[in-house]
């Protein structure tokens, strides 16, 4: 069976031999601001260079304490370690605060190896055990081999296989992090026995490894209530105080699980005010000039419930202690600048849910149906989603409720028709989806976490003005990512993307699915993917698709690309997902801004031959390999023989002059 691997490329912006690893001054703000853009690329290097520990819990926190003592302390400028002076080319376009903070962390990371890991890690989470979602067999192996790697052994290998720094390069910033011996620490992390994938970032880069995205879950219960009623005696008299001090007017009760009034203003009372919610008419949505949230008329049961909307809309001013508060990156979660949207106040299986729009953000306030935990907070939950510059195709839904395992959804006014498809099955037509006269869908599976994707619920939602009913592939192609709005689902050129509609574009989703766990809890508004180049494998192995995924936020930033081969199909396992040979964090690559695109793989024949193979956009009209494969081909398709080891560099001609990089 054929076999690929990423190729190899040389460093991205991240590389050492800038300014930082070059003794040049860096600014602290200039650190701070390369410590919050790289956040969780510093957190992921330092979770997987830090030693097991007693849990994967501790190791996170562990992680998270590390990145954030990374920042240097003096304000004003602070030199770098001093190594070689930046190099001309390609690596000049570095990010020097990044090569600095990679470097801190570093040192702190391995400092912690020598002696395990900090015995009181920052930040500090009480009452939550937390840990990074799971992965697969390949996942765990990976994880077992690295932890028998000494402290240096792991540095060396998330330098040279996820840092993509070659030898030469990873040694410098080895020694400079204060690794003794950095030939011995290469070569024990050359010699690691490793499963398949390990060497291509795509395991690296695993929600397994990934300290940012985690799981909660409850510490010992029976403990904490023991220690919180020997604790309840001496907290009594302070909360009766507090509630004394909170209750200037009409105190908790009318407010629910809202946290004490502060100093008084106009716009924030008049936010505060059931009376003063804008709400849209049934119909406005059918002569609205723009149909999004701002078209969707105010639906359930308890739209005219002034004590529920004026808890809802107090919690969401000042929530207070006991209210779990979620957000989608980028969000803003303070309180509105004058009265909001209605858009839905009801029951939804056990709770009672009110969303909100208010230009920028959709807002889910929820407490429980039977009224418990009102006063105190138990019982109630706020989740923000940022929505500013929704348009018809990208404000269908809205997630109204969760449980165990499905998703009820508030679908807008001018939607119709919803279907569940699983986008791992394109030939199936799909199930009809009930909506209720409030809008509400029933209830439809969400993806699961875990390694077996063997299925991926979407919805597919068919809407108009005229209510004509299209074909089963017609309509927009939404999924669940774990956030207050469904991603969009899309195919086709960056600059012009479309439906998933026909048999290309849902067999191409058939095989990329399975990707999608990366693009979880991010704040993305759309997914689109993008076949850019198809490739006539060596040996008549058949013929390759070469396509570019990229997940856009909502907020701009923190988008998130990849290049993936998709090779014929084995006979038995149709729409196998392909190699993903790349991944990007934020930049312009597959985006409306620079619609072109190149990758490379290593691939293995039946026979056994190794060969690098490498593809580019339209826009590219050559490809020039160097390093450990050369050659030079004119056009946008490349194939040379190459050692199963080989890295190499990939530089594509583009017309009209200029050059493009391989993804990362």
């Amino acid at each position: 069976m054929e076999q690929q691997q990423a190729a190899t490329p040389r460093p991205d912006r991240t590389s050492p031999g800038s300014p930082a690893e070059a003794g040049e001054a860096i600014d602290v703000e200039q650190a701070e601001a390369a410590l919050v853009e790289h956040y969780p690329r510093l957190a992921r290097l330092a979770y997987l260079v830090l030693p097991p520990g007693p849990s994967r819990g501790r190791r996170v926190l562990a992680a998270h304490g590390v990145v954030q003592r990374a920042l240097p302390r003096r304000p004003g400028p602070g030199s770098g370690p001093g190594l070689p002076a930046q190099r001309d080319g390609a690596a000049a376009a570095v990010d020097p605060g990044y090569a600095l903070m990679r470097l801190r962390v570093l040192r702190t990371a391995l400092a912690a190896g020598r002696r395990r890991l900090p015995p009181a890690p920052l930040p500090q989470v009480w009452g939550l055990r937390l840990f990074p979602r799971s992965g697969g067999a390949d996942e765990l192996a990976l994880d077992q081999a690295l932890s028998a790697l000494s402290a240096p052994g792991r540095a060396a290998f998330v330098l040279r296989d996820l840092e993509r720094l070659t030898a030469h390069e990873a040694r410098r910033v080895l020694e400079a992090a204060g690794v003794a011996d950095s030939r011995a620490a290469l070569a024990e992390a050359d010699g690691a026995a490793v499963p398949a994938g390990s060497r291509d970032r795509a395991l690296l880069e695993s929600v397994e490894f990934d300290p940012c995205a985690l799981q909660a879950r409850p510490t010992d219960l029976l403990r904490r209530r023991q220690h919180g009623r020997a604790a309840l005696a001496a907290s009594a008299a302070v909360l009766v105080c507090g509630a004394l001090l909170g209750m200037p007017g009409d105190g908790w009760g009318p407010d629910g699980a809202a946290a004490p009034p502060y100093a008084g203003n106009a716009a924030s009372e008049a936010a505060l005010e059931p009376g003063r919610l804008a709400l849209t008419p049934a119909d406005a949505w059918k002569t609205a000039a723009r149909q999004d949230f701002a078209a969707w008329p105010a639906r359930g049961d308890r739209t005219g419930d002034r004590a529920l909307l004026r808890r809802a809309l107090a919690v969401w001013a000042r929530p207070g202690a006991g209210v779990p508060v979620t957000a989608t990156p980028g969000t803003p979660t303070g309180p509105a600048a004058g009265p909001p949207q209605l858009l839905f106040a009801g029951v939804v299986d056990h709770a009672v849910v009110v969303l909100f729009h208010d230009g920028l953000r959709a807002v889910r306030y929820a407490e429980a149906a039977d009224g418990q935990g009102q006063d105190e907070g138990s019982g109630a939950a706020l989740d923000f989603a940022r929505t500013d510059g929704a348009a018809a195709e990208s404000a269908l839904a809205l997630v109204a409720g969760r449980t165990q395992g499905n998703v009820r959804y508030l679908t807008a006014p001018w939607v119709w028709s919803v279907r569940l498809v699983d986008l791992l099955k394109p030939d199936a037509a799909g199930e009809p989806i009930p909506i209720g006269p409030d809008g509400l869908t029933a209830p439809v599976p969400t993806p699961r976490d875990g390694s077996d994707c063997t299925t991926w619920p979407a919805l597919r939602a068919v809407g108009g003005t005229d209510g004509q009913p299209g074909g089963p592939a017609a309509g927009e192609l939404l999924t669940d990512l774990g956030e207050l709005t469904p991603a969009r689902l899309t195919y086709g050129r960056p600059t012009a993307p479309g439906e998933v509609s026909g048999p290309e574009a849902r067999t191409a989703w058939a095989r990329t699915a399975c990707q999608l766990p990366g693009a979880r809890l991010r704040g993305v508004q759309t997914v689109n993917t993008w076949r850019f180049a198809r490739q006539s494998l060596p040996g008549g192995a058949g013929e390759a698709a070469w396509l570019c995924t990229r997940a856009e936020t909502w907020r701009g930033a923190g988008s998130r690309t990849m290049a993936q081969f998709q090779p014929p199909e084995p006979a038995d396992r149709r729409y196998a997902p392909g190699a993903v040979t790349a991944r990007a964090e934020g930049g312009t690559a597959c985006g409306p801004r620079a619609p072109q695109v190149l990758a490379g793989v290593l691939w293995k024949t039946k026979g056994g031959a190794w060969w690098l193979l490498a593809a580019g956009s339209d826009r590219v009209t050559s490809i020039t390999a160097s390093g450990g494969v050369r050659g030079h081909a004119a056009g946008r398709l490349l194939a040379l023989p190459a050692k199963p080891d080989a890295r190499t560099d990939l530089k594509g001609g583009l017309a009209g002059g200029g050059q493009v990089g391989t993804l990362r």
